[in-house]
């Protein structure tokens, strides 16, 4: 797969507009849909984010494969919407309208427009694409974690500030477990079998870490919505508190509170902390595979993706998390206990001092 050429980690003080709405996103569990505009700087930047679609400029297959999906996303809104897509627009490259859609005006709404329209044609024809395989799990698992061990091997070698990294694929029983406990009892409702999680040395170190992962291992967009948990970052505050990121804080589409992003998981500790979320990280079908499906599954290809999970925490507060109620032994515990209780006697009435919610989320 086409990798962004690794660059340096960059500094709170070097961020870009775009860097900030990237993590910004990310931190909330939005989606891109709801955006208004992109602020790509420069083409160096536009050429970047859609290699990290995962899509290769030099060979002919990853750009035939691109204008399909822009044609297809031109065809739709015209059907549907009756949408007036001005003819340069139409005869645009991919990478031409990602910068239309960082400036002003009609042509810009009408940029983004069809570029939203091609992220949902996208992530659907590459499901189906991915059906289409008959890939196993473990192949998906295999392919997503080639790619993210390589590049943490990478930023580990280049000596990133990373202090402690962890991969995996949840056992069966801890998947049992896990939907013996939720009310929604089905297998789709869980995102962590395969799962990463980054420990860096400070918490100003966490934002650059997740920027650089966005440059390199999945692109913003591919953030699942509403499947973020942040109980570290109160964001407005800490834009406030640097004097560039508050210069780009006024800058951003849309409004900044300081709330955080709490877990439904009624078995966290309240005193738990993580950023926790959900990625559809992009992987490339090795051409063999291809190869094996009919032409019309074969040109929905080359890419796939694996929903993974990622938690990003700093050393510090790795180091609390796994002290007394909030360490994972507890959540275990706790869990279990739940449990065995809805084994034994089914729901019961929430008791005197219950919460709804507790504040962190603990993955597994």
């Amino acid at each position: 797969m086409a990798e962004r050429q690794m660059g340096p980690l960059k500094s709170l003080g070097d961020f870009s507009l775009t860097d900030l709405e990237s993590v910004w996103l990310i931190l909330r569990g939005g989606s891109v849909i709801d955006w208004r505009r992109l602020h790509f700087q420069n083409e160096a930047e536009a050429a970047g984010f859609l290699t990290s679609q995962g899509y290769d400029a030099e060979r002919d297959i990853d750009q035939e494969r691109i204008e399909q999906i822009k044609a297809a996303a031109i065809d739709y809104l015209r059907r549907q919407f009756d949408f007036p897509i001005p003819r340069p627009l139409e005869r645009a490259s991919v990478l031409e309208l990602l910068r239309v859609a960082s400036g002003k005006g009609h042509r810009q709404l009408c940029a983004c427009a069809i570029l939203k329209a091609m992220h949902i044609i996208h992530h659907v024809e590459a499901r189906e694409l991915l059906y289409s395989l008959a890939m196993s799990d473990q192949e998906l698992f295999r392919l997503v974690e080639e790619r993210v061990y390589r590049l943490v091997g990478h930023m580990l070698a280049d000596g990133l500030p990373i202090t402690e990294f962890v991969g995996g694929r949840k056992r069966r029983d801890s998947v049992y477990t896990k939907l013996l406990s939720k009310r929604e009892a089905h297998a789709s409702a869980i995102y962590d079998k395969l799962r990463f999680r980054i420990v860096t040395r400070t918490e100003d170190d966490i934002l650059p870490v997740l920027l650089y992962l966005s440059h390199h291992l999945f692109p913003f967009n591919h953030v699942v919505p509403a499947e973020t948990v942040n109980t570290i970052f109160h964001f407005r505050s800490y834009c406030l508190a640097d004097a560039h990121l508050a210069s780009l804080h006024s800058k951003l589409q849309q409004s900044v509170a300081d709330d955080l992003n709490l877990s439904e998981n009624q078995f966290s500790a309240g005193s738990y902390r993580i950023l926790h979320f959900v990625v559809d990280l992009p992987v490339r079908v090795p051409d063999d595979a291809l190869l094996r499906v009919p032409p019309r599954v074969r040109a929905m290809g080359p890419i796939i993706f694996g929903l993974s999970e990622f938690q990003v925490v700093d050393q510090q507060t790795e180091e609390a998390n796994e002290t007394g109620d909030a360490s994972h032994s507890s959540y275990k515990a706790r869990q279990r206990e739940a449990v065995m209780e809805r084994l034994k006697l089914g729901a019961r009435k929430p008791r005197r001092g219950d919460s709804p919610s507790q504040r962190g989320r603990r993955g597994s």
